[in-house]
């Protein structure tokens, strides 16, 4: 029905002026059903009511009461004249199953929403032991104190490795164990109150004092802390802008470890060449083959620049699998710490001259210890 030019459609061949179409369908509405309201407003408000007669014939045509819209209601009323066919109108049995399969698909939409809400609700920890608004809730707050109790030793301790610092550029300028010693404790300190760090494998880690390349799964930011743990003096590799954080670039430093623009090639070049530089004069380097956190715990593939770096100097190389890093701390959401305990294995090391098959060996292996937790 189109209120705004005065018309009535009430076949697909048929308009009437709206006067005309008011007397008709105000011979079918109830007496008295409003009033003090004329015709016209009684059927304005018919409209937007979606009210149906009693009327006890079964035919009925359903009209659109529309205002720029054909959709903002509709009024079934009784067709009287019978020149015209009633195939494109509904039968009042028609409307009423309609109006009860779209109400009963509103209760299922409903239902299903409610369900997966208290499904999720349920599955906050193992067990489901607590609600998920308490997990997220604990998790946060673990978070907010692991970050303290970070910048509070990483405070003092930076005052221990500042004074510490010239002496370690004169007596061991490439290894700097004591500053790599420092780390350990400051790692160690942060981590003991939140979760377990487990080695395995300690037996397959070479002397301290030989030069090897590292490598292992990048799971989360909490790696680092696991792997200065392990008390190695290997050299990390790390994006240029971490080196502006206070207290934490400044000792990333003072550690030795080698800045890299990723979507810079020269610096990956000068990268790698320092890399091979700090090896020959006895240090180690460490890498993380896949370049980037992953973000599903799915072990991702592997660059060949450590590879290469172990096939030019001759070092081995040191396979670890970090598992349990990313359950902790997942990826994108460093502001909380969930519980749990992190396991680090240490494979055999490998050696060889072609850096595509020491990847694919390295990769194996770490694969394979993901794959049996």
């Amino acid at each position: 029905m189109d209120l705004l030019h005065g018309k009535l459609m009430v076949s697909p061949f048929e308009e009437v002026p709206f006067m005309v179409a008011s007397q008709r369908i105000s011979e079918f509405l109830k007496p008295n059903l409003y009033p003090g309201l004329s015709s016209r407003d009684q059927l304005k408000l018919c409209a937007f009511k979606r009210i149906c007669t009693d009327h006890p014939s079964d035919k009925w045509a359903q009209l659109r009461f529309s205002n720029h819209s054909a959709r903002c209601s509709f009024l079934s009323i009784q067709k009287n004249h019978s020149a015209v066919s009633h195939s494109p109108f509904f039968t009042r049995e028609e409307l009423n199953r309609q109006c009860y399969i779209r109400n009963l698909r509103n209760q299922n939409k409903c239902s299903r929403y409610v369900a997966v809400r208290s499904e999720l609700a349920e599955s906050g920890v193992p067990d489901s032991a607590y609600p998920l608004s308490e997990f997220k809730f604990g998790s946060k707050v673990r978070g907010i104190c692991f970050y303290a109790v970070t910048a509070i030793t990483a405070i003092f301790l930076f005052v221990l490795m500042l004074v510490a610092h010239p002496f370690v550029m004169l007596l061991d300028r490439y290894r700097r164990k004591a500053q790599h010693f420092i780390a350990k404790i400051w790692a160690t300190l942060t981590v003991a109150p939140f979760f377990t760090v487990q080695f395995e494998g300690l037996e397959n880690l070479p002397p301290p004092d030989t030069s090897a390349v590292y490598v292992s799964n990048h799971q989360s930011f909490l790696d680092i802390y696991t792997l200065l743990i392990l008390g190695r003096s290997f050299k990390f590799i790390s994006k240029t802008s971490i080196f502006l954080f206070p207290i934490i670039g400044w000792a990333m430093f003072m550690l030795g470890t080698i800045p890299l623009k990723r979507m810079n090639s020269k610096s990956q070049l000068d990268c790698l060449k320092r890399c091979m530089d700090l090896i020959k004069k006895g240090s180690s380097v460490f890498f993380f083959p896949e370049g980037t956190r992953s973000k599903d715990g799915k072990l991702g593939a592997f660059k060949k620049g450590a590879f290469s770096v172990a096939a030019k100097t001759g070092v081995p190389i040191v396979p670890m699998t970090l598992i349990g890093t990313g359950k902790i701390m997942p990826t994108g959401m460093e502001s909380i710490v969930n519980q749990g305990s992190v396991k680090v294995v240490i494979h055999k090391p490998i050696q060889g001259r072609d850096p595509a098959a020491l990847c694919n060996e390295a990769r194996n292996v770490i694969s394979e210890a993901l794959n049996r937790q």
